[in-house]
């Protein structure tokens, strides 16, 4: 069965995105943008909420006419190829050959995307999906990036969140500025 990857952003404070909803700061040094392109690319599919969908369709599809960033130019490609899921209640189809799922049962439809074959489902950002998936106990790997930045407010990595035991497997520091904590689900 594959795996669910949670792969976020996130202030000091614990936010993934400012008080007015920017997300300005994180910054994808050599190393960063390495860990996630090893990360991303043998992916089975990345798995979206719609929030988050609607920023990566609009972005990743023209991304080389709109940035220089090297992490930006080396990524688009992958996203581009790489099969994406949208969760979602209310959109019924999505561009660029996205899959939308979530309009009945997203314990069930979750739990059968798992059980197909290919690689592992990287969920990207967002904090309402996640929240959901960890409700249910579907998401396996979190991984976690730690950007040197205090928000201050904005939108918390979990929401509405109970408490859950996580056992902490990795730690990484990346370009002298951020940090990777990486855990899974506490037996």
């Amino acid at each position: 069965m594959r795996k669910i990857v949670y792969w976020v952003h996130q202030s000091v404070d614990g936010y993934i995105q400012g008080p007015n909803g920017e997300f300005d700061w994180p910054e994808m040094g050599p190393e960063l943008s390495a860990y996630s392109m090893q990360l991303c690319t043998p992916a089975g599919a990345f798995l979206y909420g719609r929030k988050v969908w609607e920023l990566m369709s609009f972005y990743w599809p023209r991304a080389e006419s709109m940035s220089e960033d090297p992490h930006d130019l080396a990524f688009a490609p992958v996203w581009r190829k790489t099969p994406k899921i949208v969760v979602s209640r209310t959109l019924t189809e999505a561009a660029e050959g996205a899959r939308v799922v979530g309009r009945g049962d997203l314990a069930a439809e979750i739990t059968a995307l798992k059980e197909e074959p290919g690689g592992d489902l990287l969920l990207t950002g967002g904090s309402k999906l996640a929240s959901a998936l960890t409700a249910l106990g579907l998401i396996d790997d979190y991984q976690i990036v730690v950007h040197p930045v205090v928000l201050g407010g904005g939108q918390p990595v979990f929401l509405d969140a109970e408490r859950l035991g996580l056992r902490l497997t990795e730690t990484r520091t990346f370009d002298s500025r951020s940090v990777l904590l990486r855990y899974q689900r506490a037996a």
